[in-house]
C-alpha cells in the first residue's frame, strides 16, 4: 500500500479505501461499527484522519456510558449499540440526513435503546457525565419514531463550539 506522505502524515485522502475499519478507537468501540451503515455509495463511507479524531473524542464518551449504564443496570459487560455513526455526505444524503449534520464530521451517534426509560437513563447519564467532568457536548436528543415505537439517544460531541443542545423530537 502507497500513499503521498507530506510532513510525515499519510494522506488518508487518497488511502481512505486502505484504512482498516477493525481498528479499535477505544476498548469496547471500533472504527467499523462506527462507521457501519446499510446504505451502498461509491466512497464506502470511508473517514478521513480528522474523522477517525472525532470518533475517539466521541467514542471515549460512549465509553464512559456503557462503564455507568454497567455500573447501574447491566450484568457489568452489557454492550452500547451504535444505529449510526460517521455519515459520509453521500451516506447522509441517502438517510435523509441534514445538510449541517454532526454525522458528516464523526462528532455524532445514535445510541439504539429498548425505550423511552434506557433513552431517559442514558441522556442522565451524558449529562452526569458532562457535569462532573466540566465538559460540554454538541447535541443530546431523545428520538422517537412513533411508526416503529423505536427509541434513541442522538449524541454528538465537537472539539470546541459545543453548544449543549438538549431536546426530545417525536417523529
Amino acid at each position: 500500500m502507497q500513499g503521498k506522505v507530506r510532513d510525515g502524515v499519510l494522506n488518508f485522502n487518497i488511502m481512505n479505501k486502505y484504512i482498516d475499519k477493525s481498528i479499535k478507537l477505544t476498548e469496547h468501540f471500533s472504527l467499523s461499527e462506527m462507521c457501519s451503515t446499510s446504505v451502498q455509495t461509491a466512497d464506502h463511507n470511508f473517514p478521513s484522519q480528522e474523522v477517525i479524531t472525532n470518533l475517539k473524542r466521541l467514542a471515549k464518551w460512549l465509553e464512559m456510558l456503557r462503564d455507568e449504564w454497567n455500573k447501574r443496570y447491566g450484568e457489568g459487560n452489557d454492550p452500547i449499540y451504535i444505529n449510526s455513526g460517521y455519515r459520509s455526505p453521500a451516506v447522509n444524503k441517502a438517510v435523509g440526513g441534514v445538510a449541517t449534520s454532526n454525522h458528516l464530521t464523526g462528532c455524532a451517534a445514535d445510541i439504539r435503546c429498548t425505550g423511552l426509560e434506557q433513552a431517559l437513563r442514558y441522556a442522565a447519564y451524558l449529562l452526569d457525565i458532562s457535569k462532573e467532568r466540566g465538559e460540554n457536548f454538541d447535541e443530546l436528543i431523545i428520538e422517537h419514531r412513533a411508526k416503529t415505537g423505536s427509541y434513541w439517544v442522538h449524541f454528538a460531541v465537537r472539539a470546541s463550539g459545543n453548544r449543549r443542545k438538549i431536546k426530545f423530537i417525536n417523529k
